[in-house]
């Protein structure tokens, strides 16, 4: 049986007693083992990144960036050896593994612009000869930890910008599907990333409470649940670190009677059901105005569930593939019964479903509600699971209400043809990432990712600029060269450029 293990200071160490195992989606066959690393392997780490910090926070932005244009390289070179890791440890489709790469691999792109991003900003003569410069100077070592539904793409938002601005970095993927992780991290190495800059550690609560509480750590980025987020963001900040810590969501696309209703409901079939619901941006709640017009949604979603495919992620026939754990599949079926018993009309069901050849595998079909109301567990909580709640509601006004009332606040979305309403609706409502007839509306790379309310604790999004900020910290200089043998009085009042 294959064993997973760390990589710390450019070598890989797997004598950690407690391991956990790894199954197959689609099976529950058990394919390798993760070690948890314990509390001195993670300090063993964080030893190798501040040992390796002096020396790379003083090499050239341009030499850092070169790497970054050679892991480009190479990521792409491995792209179908990566997704094949990745759908066999997580379970979604091939092709949707692919996407989630590609979007790693524009933000690896972005890092790349590094000398750039890092210039700082420089004004002459700001007082009588006195010049004033800004730079953008690295943290030191940072840490990060990421979740199972994106294995490849989440780490590739975090730690190539932060070496790229001279930091080192520590990373602990999710044990639940971390090949893929690790694997990209060795392609790091490869592409010239030195020994003790880029470390990965495997592990549960004690490894993610040692990042969480060593000094030396200086910043730590976490994507997960919002439980978890909140204890990351108040644990690392207790321990004077700089964190951004994100949480769940529960995205709602409000749908106008004006809507392309086949276009939308093509957009909200990928959304929601894409990857198994297993998405922090899914649309996992579509609010439509107007009897009428939930009525005819219904109808069409009804249609387009029935021609869903769903089976073995190796397979790009499939529309569908497994959710990630049996533990996970009986956490999204038990919603599917709480809705029932609270009194939403289930009007598509896709527990029971057994894929031929795949019987011992985590499926779960496309599950539709209708009739669901603010309060039903299902509408307040994240199922993360492949359900889609449609809710009713008279007017535009009532809809956004029922939107900004939640406690999330990560992703919406409208659908209408209607210029003045989408206006309307992306200028007040209380949503941090807002989509008009776009049903994801993740950021590109060069632009940052983030939500609002209970989403994202902290002051900055996710890659792109907020990035650059977040993994350095700001320092001003002011310089004055008086003229030689001129000797000048004290000065009391406070200067000023006057």
């Amino acid at each position: 049986m294959r064993t997973i293990g760390h990589l710390i200071n450019g070598k890989f160490v797997a004598d950690d007693p407690r391991q956990q195992d790894i199954t197959n989606p689609s099976t529950n066959e058990v394919v390798a083992k993760v070690s948890l690393a314990s509390k001195a392997t993670v300090e063993e780490a964080i030893a190798a990144a501040a040992a390796a910090y002096p020396a790379w926070r003083d090499v050239p932005p341009a030499k850092r960036a070169r790497i970054m244009y050679r892991l480009k390289e190479l990521l792409e070179q491995n792209a179908d050896k990566i997704c094949e890791m990745l759908t066999r440890e997580h379970g979604k489709v091939l092709n949707d593994a692919m996407g989630e790469l590609q979007r790693g691999i524009e933000n690896v792109e972005y890092v790349c612009s590094a000398p750039e991003l890092l210039k700082g900003e420089h004004s002459k003569n700001v007082g009588p000869a006195i010049d004033s410069w800004s730079e953008f100077q690295p943290l030191g070592v940072c840490a990060g930890i990421t979740p199972f539904n994106f294995p490849a793409m989440v780490p590739l938002w975090m730690w190539p910008m932060a070496i790229a601005c001279g930091n080192t970095f520590i990373l602990k993927p999710s044990e639940r599907d971390p090949s893929s992780a690790l694997f990209i991290a060795e392609l790091g190495l490869e592409a010239g990333i030195p020994a003790g800059v880029l470390n990965v550690v495997h592990g549960d609560k004690e490894a993610v409470d040692t990042l969480l509480t060593d000094k030396r750590v200086q910043a730590v980025s976490f994507v997960g649940s919002t439980p978890i987020a909140e204890y990351v963001y108040s644990t690392g900040n207790a321990n004077g670190k700089r964190v951004q810590a994100f949480g769940g969501a529960k995205n709602h696309a409000l749908v106008m009677p004006d809507a392309d209703l086949d276009n939308a409901v093509s957009a909200l079939m990928g959304a929601a059901y894409g990857s198994c619901g297993e998405r922090c941006m899914a649309i996992s709640v579509a609010v439509a105005v107007g009897d009428a017009t939930a009525d005819a949604l219904i109808e069409k979603l009804q249609a387009q569930i029935a021609k869903l495919k769903v089976g073995d992620g190796m397979d790009n026939g499939n529309d569908m593939g497994p959710l990630v754990t049996r533990a996970h599949l009986d956490k999204v079926e038990g919603y599917i019964a709480r809705g029932v018993e609270e009194g939403a009309e289930l009007v598509v069901d896709g527990r029971g479903l057994k894929v031929p050849g795949f019987e011992d595998g985590n499926y779960l079909g496309a599950s539709l509600f209708d009739r669901v109301k603010p309060g039903m567990a299902i509408h307040s909580d994240e199922i993360f699971g492949p359900v889609l709640c449609v809710m009713r509601v008279d007017t535009m006004q009532e809809a956004m209400d029922i939107i900004d009332a939640h406690e999330y606040g990560n992703g919406t979305c409208i659908f209408t043809r209607d210029g003045e309403a989408a206006r309307y609706f992306s200028d007040n409502i209380k949503v941090g990432m807002v989509g008009i007839n776009v049903p994801l509306p993740v950021p590109v790379a060069y632009h940052s990712f983030g939500g609002w309310k209970r989403s994202l604790f902290g002051d900055l999004h996710a890659y792109g600029p907020d990035s650059v900020r977040f993994y350095t910290k700001r320092k001003t200089v002011t310089q004055r060269w008086p003229a030689s043998g001129v000797r000048e009085g004290a000065q009391f009042s406070f200067p000023s450029n006057n």
